[in-house]
């Protein structure tokens, strides 16, 4: 048994989850997601508790277990607190734009990066005096939010001799010494 999928889910209160056509429907207050589900497990819901139950002990069953679960139980999450993920530009001049859905990134290029966000993200900017800027990204799907901050990520990544670039808050970059001078060797 998958230790990950025999694990209950607890449903918060305003939360319905609901089974129809192949898909799992998870509604709570601050929206709506959907995800595809196979038809051949089933979700058992007792007193506020929702169990995965898979069909048999076939190697994939096993694998889609825990998949199914974790991915039921994010989706609870995200629609009763949601999520938020802080990108950390780090280097100097490194800064950014929110304009509604489009963020401006300039990172040291001869030019602006544009990244138009998804509907469903929001972002905000953050510039304190005497720390690196930040940009936080909230939503109610992690995958979503997690592709997005990798794909603003991508722009500029952390690179390992100064450690400038875009980073995930509280990522560790692990820092290379760099070139020693050359001088009385041979």
């Amino acid at each position: 048994m998958s230790r990950i999928g025999k694990l209950p889910i607890s449903l918060p209160k305003g939360v319905q989850v609901t089974v129809k056509d192949g898909n799992v429907v998870v509604k709570g207050a601050k929206g709506e997601l959907h995800q595809a589900f196979d038809q051949m497990f089933k979700l058992e819901n007792e007193n506020g508790t929702l169990t995965v139950v898979r069909p048999d002990d076939q190697k994939r069953n096993r694998a889609l277990h825990g998949l199914y679960r974790s991915l039921i139980q994010n989706m609870i999450t995200g629609v009763s607190e949601g999520y938020k993920l802080t990108l950390s530009l780090e280097g100097v001049g490194y800064r950014a734009d929110v304009k509604g859905r489009i963020v401006e990134l300039l990172m040291g290029y001869s030019h602006g990066v544009y990244f138009v966000l998804p509907p469903e993200i929001k972002a905000e900017y953050e510039a304190q005096k005497g720390a690196s800027p930040k940009i936080h990204l909230t939503g109610i799907d992690k995958q979503l939010i997690g592709q997005v901050a990798a794909k603003i990520r991508a722009v500029r990544p952390p690179e390992p001799y100064k450690g400038k670039g875009i980073r995930l808050e509280g990522e560790y970059v692990r820092r290379k010494a760099g070139k020693s001078s050359g001088k009385g060797k041979k």
